[in-house]
């Protein structure tokens, strides 16, 4: 019984932070107001606001409790609610950012790293970062660092747009890898 009572007790407490309070159940005794088309009615009492609210047949919804004064607007809470729970789920969508892949290998052309250094630009502008793989089959995964440094460094060297390294260049199972992104 008494675990029931204090798990009922924290429901409604995060049921009272998710939910604003509406017309009888504000609190403050002076507000201010908005109207029902954003203009702002200044501060008022609460019974001034409440009347002015039932002449308009919609709630008065306290917004901001911690402003002072607290801030509250006339409006349809059914409509209210709704708006609010749009802007919530448009703004948890997040911008996404993904990794993408482009591969050289040692023989690469200039065309081709042409080519692909645009399709790099096109990624870093769209705020993707971008994995540079350089393959290496076989023997040449033993070739000097050096050297393979400069061959992923013939290909970054065409991408137009402004980069920074997020991973400075290493070796990886394929052959060597570099991350960039966009400055």
């Amino acid at each position: 019984m008494f675990k029931q009572c204090t798990i009922n007790a924290k429901i409604s407490y995060t049921q009272n932070l998710q939910q604003p309070r509406i017309n009888q159940r504000i609190t403050a005794r002076e507000l201010r107001v908005i109207g029902p088309e954003g203009e702002n009615l200044g501060l008022l009492s609460l019974e001034e606001a409440m009347k002015k609210a039932e002449e308009l047949d919609l709630d008065l919804i306290e917004i901001s409790p911690n402003a002072v004064p607290p801030v509250a607007k006339i409006a349809d809470f059914g409509r209210y609610t709704y708006e609010e729970n749009k802007k919530s789920k448009s703004s948890k969508k997040p911008h996404s950012m993904e990794v993408k892949t482009v591969q050289v290998k040692l023989g690469t052309g200039d065309h081709d790293l042409a080519l692909k250094a645009k399709k790099t630009s096109e990624w870093l502008s769209e705020g993707n970062r971008v994995k540079v793989d350089l393959f290496l089959p076989g023997r040449a995964k033993y070739l000097d660092e050096n050297f393979l440094k400069e061959r992923l460094e013939r290909m970054l060297k065409l991408v137009s747009v402004e980069y920074k390294i997020a991973d400075p260049a290493k070796k990886s199972p394929k052959g060597m890898t570099a991350i960039i992104e966009r400055a």
